[in-house]
């Protein structure tokens, strides 16, 4: 790869496979979790070594709500520990963090530790670290026509611009490569109105091993794409 190359400034990952990792090994789901955050850590170090602008990290979908109560505990405990102990590296590697989806139905503890986070890192100017935390594309979409409806903007004079500044993601440059790991191919209702026109990058492997050689992979998987956005190469319009 050309690390010179250009660089997706927007990359957004599917962070899949954690509990199959776990199982693979005999161990419990939970401990694939906690592998999987501590990958976390490590590509969001390499996101700031390669200069990407923003990372958008699904941790946690509003489906996942469905899944057996003992683990969605230990996944909220997982969270708090991380968000406890990765507070003070984040300020100090000028790092913006901003978490996106329903939060209020996140234990008030975690909420309390997300506005701590956001207030004290807003300032920073590194990389814009997103955590996507019982997140739906589809709800995010929904609360966003809520806005629009409770706003003075005309619906006849509404641009694809004015719909996003009521998005999570306002302010933040659209997804150039979402990678999803653990060989799904779907978006799983993530950042679906944002991904219209994102590369999309899906490999075998599972979260916990997808390390810095596999996010460089998909780094390099990028930069060997022509981005035409609707339009044929030269810069003529598709008929």
């Amino acid at each position: 790869m050309d690390p010179c190359g250009r660089m997706p400034r927007h990359v957004g990952i599917i962070m899949d496979g954690n509990g199959r990792w776990a199982e693979l090994r005999g161990l419990p789901r939970i401990e694939g979790h906690r592998r999987g955050a501590e990958r976390s850590r490590e590509i969001i170090d390499l996101s700031i070594e390669l200069g990407i602008k923003c990372l958008t990290l699904y941790a946690f979908s509003t489906e996942n709500w469905q899944r057996p109560k003992e683990e969605v505990s230990m996944l909220m405990k997982i969270l708090e520990f991380y968000l406890r102990n990765e507070f003070e590296a984040l300020i100090k590697k000028d790092v913006v963090f901003r978490a996106i989806g329903e939060t209020w139905r996140l234990p008030e503890n975690i909420q309390d530790l997300i506005r701590e986070t956001e207030y004290k890192t807003k300032g920073n100017k590194g990389l814009n670290l997103v955590a996507a935390l019982s997140y739906s594309g589809r709800s995010e979409i929904i609360r966003a026509v809520k806005k629009l409806m409770n706003s003075c903007t005309s619906p006849t004079e509404l641009t694809e611009e004015d719909f996003d500044a009521y998005l999570d993601t306002a302010g933040l440059p659209q997804p150039d490569l979402i990678v999803r790991t653990s060989g799904e191919r779907r978006l799983s209702n993530f950042l679906l109105w944002q991904a219209a026109y994102a590369e999309l990058y899906f490999t075998d492997t599972l979260w916990p091993d997808f390390d810095r050689d596999e996010f460089m992979l998909a780094v390099q998987d990028f930069q060997g794409r022509e981005r035409r956005f609707g339009k044929i190469s030269g810069g003529a319009n598709a008929s």
